[in-house]
């Protein structure tokens, strides 16, 4: 009987169109599905939406709608994304699921059951952006240090889980499972908070609406995050009457989330899993961001990447490869458009391209395009054989860049074994070398096609049109039998052949890319009209300016252009600025100076400095700044209206 594999991703807030570090946990969740189907496995692949909370409520009321109908629409984009992605999830849950209340309510019926929730009053300091009350340590200034969101202060009766007794029994299970928390690094993260100690935790918000009412008493509903992480379980059945997929897939072989939320699913999670009764996931993995200029890609800086345009350009299978190979699984990684398509031209074009191309041309060419009888010839099946097991042994350690490395070594010695035996100097021998000849191009045929079947969980269009080309679409597609070397039929007929991957002029792609920028923003320029620039008083009020005296300057090292500024705004201690002024102001003439400062801005990091604000000037005829001071000895902090 086969083994269960049970895959989750995070489920993703409705209040954002997703963008490259989305679709990152999505893919890379497909990846590790497709390759458990191939190895045989009962597979289960969940993803999904938030729908509940502050952050969707607010957002609702500003567009003047219902927060389920603002889900509805966001949902759509994520249906349609995950289509052209190629994304082969087995379902999708939705927080506004009714099955998903039955699991939130079951879930706490057991951990009411167990002692373990009770009713008082919280007040702290509670970060929407978030989802989440924050601790004092972690707020500077009306702010969530770690996110950058707002924050407010909040005292409101709230159900609260008694997380602070279960600090031995979660080290207990750390220690015990080494492996349930993944890298290592996340690991040792998530052990050193635990061993800090733990706070009971607020599960629910009676100031709130829009979310799963708490059992027994409808003046609450239940808090984001045991409301969000039930999901894993409530798209299982459990909680309903009919449960048969939770107890044929629960517990979950892996959780894969993003870094940023791994606390609440190595720490909350398994505590409200121990408290319930409930087993507990065999892997947490929490993955690296994708960056891009070094900082974190986020909606507030203005650097995300979206999909949509590599997609429509270059196809699905190589975003997919991009995602799979640039990124040590685990760890941070840039994205560029230089990178994306230098790994294009140079794995995909170059050697998975040209080598199938090539083969598939000679046998056209000379054995009139039919498979030639088996032989093993060269290094070929050897390293056929070694990259099946090296390839199945990254994956099983969650290395899938390995993975696809072990892949390319293959290409790369089908690529040279056509080199040093060069089939086209043996076809010109004629009859007499008929036999060398079929034997070197059998070889990088079956080759080939061993090569598709490791490509297949992470570009499964491509590996799918290379074997219809090789004409091996009748033949198994799996990791077990279908890896046998010599399973391609004597005098089957190949395919018919077009180029997998078209290479790309990057310099040119580049210019024209470019070109398309400058163009839109031309273009939305020249449409928007005057009344398109007004702005309400609302919207002006929401722009927290203030008078500030610069205390400190210097240069940012390495910069031209930025100064790293500490400006007194009447909050106690000055707060740091980052300001594109340097080549136009020596820090000294600063010291002193009133100045007038953007307050409210999330913070941003510029070339690895945090800046938490933004200084106003003017810009002259030559892009240079004037910076704008009050008239008169205006006090710190003095509002500017």
């Amino acid at each position: 009987m086969s083994d269960t594999y049970y895959i989750t991703t995070p489920i993703y807030y409705v209040n954002d169109m997703p963008h490259i570090g989305h679709i990152y946990t999505t893919v890379m969740a497909d990846i590790f599905a497709r390759y458990h189907r191939l190895c045989g496995d009962r597979v289960r692949f969940l993803t999904g939406t938030d729908e509940h909370g502050q952050k969707i409520q607010k957002a609702a009321q500003a567009q003047g709608i219902e927060p389920l109908a603002l889900a509805d629409k966001v949902v759509a984009r994520y249906h349609h994304l995950w289509e052209i992605l190629n994304i082969s999830h087995d379902d999708f849950i939705r927080t506004t699921d009714a099955r998903h209340q039955q699991g939130v309510s079951e879930i706490i019926r057991r951990i009411t059951a167990a002692g373990d929730i009770y009713k008082g009053e919280y007040e702290g300091w509670y970060c929407a952006g978030a989802e989440a009350f924050v601790p004092d340590s972690q707020v500077r200034d009306g702010k969530d240090l770690e996110t950058g969101y707002p924050v407010e202060r909040l005292s409101e009766p709230s159900y609260f889980f008694k997380l602070s007794t279960f600090q031995d029994r979660l080290l207990a299970w750390y220690r015990a499972n080494p492996d349930c928390i993944q890298p290592k690094t996340r690991y040792n993260e998530v052990l050193r908070f635990v061993e800090g100690g733990l706070k009971d935790l607020s599960i629910s918000r009676a100031s709130l609406s829009w979310g799963v009412p708490f059992p027994d008493d409808p003046e609450h509903v239940v808090y984001v995050w045991l409301d969000a992480l039930t999901n894993y379980i409530s798209a299982l059945g459990f909680g309903s009457d009919d449960d048969t997929l939770y107890g044929e897939h629960w517990p979950a072989s892996m959780h894969l989330v993003g870094k940023d939320i791994l606390r609440f699913h190595c720490v909350y999670w398994p505590a409200f899993l121990m408290s319930a009764g409930l087993p507990l996931p065999r892997q947490i993995f929490g993955h690296g961001w994708w960056l891009r200029d070094e900082a974190k890609m986020s909606k507030s800086l203005g650097n995300v990447v979206r999909p949509d345009y590599l997609v429509d350009r270059f196809g699905t299978d190589a975003v997919r490869y991009f995602l799979a190979r640039d990124m040590t699984f685990g760890q941070d990684a840039s994205f560029s458009d230089e990178a994306f398509l230098e790994r294009f031209n140079a794995d995909l074009a170059n050697s998975l391209g040209n080598v199938s191309s090539r083969t598939l041309a000679m046998v056209r060419r000379n054995l009139d395009g039919k498979v030639p009888a088996s032989t093993s010839d060269g290094p070929v099946p050897e390293a056929a054989q070694t990259a099946v097991t090296a390839f199945r042994e990254a994956m099983d350690r969650n290395a899938p860049h390995r993975a696809l490395e072990a892949t390319w070594r293959l290409l790369a010695t089908i690529d040279g074994f056509i080199q040093e035996r060069q089939p086209w100097a043996v076809a010109r021998k004629g009859d007499e070398a008929r036999k060398e000849l079929e034997s070197i191009l059998y070889s990088c045929l079956e080759g080939l096609r061993i090569a598709s079947l490791l490509i297949e969980p992470i570009i499964p269009s491509t590996a799918a049109k290379l074997r219809a080309q090789l004409g091996a679409t009748d033949l198994p597609v799996n990791l077990a039998d279908g890896v046998t070397w010599g399973l391609m039929g004597e005098g089957h007929k190949v395919g018919e052949s077009e180029p997998l991957f078209p290479r790309i002029d990057i310099k040119a792609y580049l210019k024209e890319l470019q070109s398309g920028q400058e163009t839109e923003k031309a273009k939305a320029k020249k449409e928007r009209t005057p009344e398109d620039e007004m702005i309400t008083i609302d919207d002006f009020s929401k722009v927290q300016l203030k008078v500030g005296i610069v205390r400190e300057a210097e240069r940012v090292p390495k910069s031209k252009k930025l100064m790293k500024i500490m400006v007194d705004v009447g909050e106690g201690e000055p707060r740091q600025l980052v300001a594109g002024i340097a080549a136009q102001y020596e820090a000294e003439s600063l010291i002193g100076r009133r100045i007038v400062v953007i307050a409210n801005l999330q913070p941003a990091k510029l070339m690895g400095v945090e800046s938490r604000g933004m200084l106003l000037a003017a810009t002259g005829e030559d892009g240079a700044p004037f910076l704008l001071s009050p008239d008169g000895e205006v006090d710190p902090g003095a509002q500017v209206r």
